[in-house]
């Protein structure tokens, strides 16, 4: 009974809260209820516009990639030929533990016009100009895409690992002998086998993007022009940043709430086993 009471005062009863709140409107604690007021308000709304977009670029860019470098860094690393294994993993894994603010002021520093990032790219002659990685919409996508992927690919690797340990090697051996070529083992034999952990990891990824706040806050504050805005940042902006428009931003969170509802259902569907 005390469990029940501390997970309904601060889980059940902060969700409906939230929901009542939704269907506010005014400024401040100064609200009433508005009805659907608030949902037309997001077709309405230009920066909301912006925000789901760019947030749903995130998602569509850079999650597939981060999973595909996460299995293909987990095969390599699962070799029993390869030496040092527990240093490249060690390696890979630690961006994981490292904080959020502090790899995001380094990326930033990083990727600053007279940035580490290209000092290196001009004296390799790569560029003939440094390039201005946070002052133009693209390139700052890039940086919020790479900073991302940094972070999380070690994080998913280490499911794969932990999977691919758990199959059983005279499958692989039974085929390599057979004279499957290890292109073919791969796709035919391992991704089948790694489907529920393929599964799970894109799920969490993917609500981990719809709620990515902490890179773009510190790296771009979502700028230039809201080119990296997201759905969280904006929820913050609308809550503490200008003038607080708590029903409002509690309608912008249920936006994310309902997209990673439709997409986890779309991902478990896509990946059932069919008859």
């Amino acid at each position: 009974m005390p469990a029940l009471v501390l997970i309904g005062l601060f889980m059940v009863f902060p969700i409906l809260w939230s929901l009542w709140m939704s269907f506010q409107t005014g400024r401040g604690m100064n609200t009433s209820f508005g009805g659907l007021a608030n949902i037309v308000r997001l077709t309405q709304d230009p920066v909301f516009q912006r925000a789901l977009f760019n947030t749903l670029l995130f998602l569509v860019v850079q999650v597939p990639v981060m999973i595909l470098l996460a299995l293909l860094l987990a095969v390599a690393l699962n070799d029993p030929r390869l030496r040092g294994r527990w240093l490249f993993r060690t390696a890979i894994f630690l961006p994981c533990v490292t904080s959020l603010v502090a790899y995001s002021v380094l990326f930033k520093s990083m990727f600053a016009l007279d940035g580490v990032v290209n000092h290196a790219l001009l004296g390799l002659g790569a560029i003939a100009s440094p390039i201005p990685w946070l002052a133009d919409p693209f390139w700052a996508r890039i940086v919020i895409i790479l900073a991302i992927t940094w972070r999380w690919t070690g994080y998913n690797m280490i499911f794969f690992l932990a999977a691919l340990q758990n199959i059983d090697p005279s499958i692989h051996e039974a085929a390599r002998v057979d004279g499957v070529p290890a292109r073919a083992r791969f796709w035919r034999l391992t991704v089948p086998m790694l489907k529920p952990v393929i599964l799970f990891v894109t799920v969490i990824s993917t609500i981990g993007t719809l709620q990515l706040f902490d890179e773009v806050n510190n790296i771009t504050q979502g700028g230039p022009s809201d080119a990296t805005l997201t759905l969280s940042l904006y929820i913050y902006n609308l809550t503490f940043k200008f003038m607080p428009s708590f029903g409002y931003a509690a309608t912008v969170s249920y936006v994310i709430v309902a997209l990673v509802a439709v997409l986890s259902w779309i991902q478990f569907r896509v990946a059932r086993d069919r008859p």
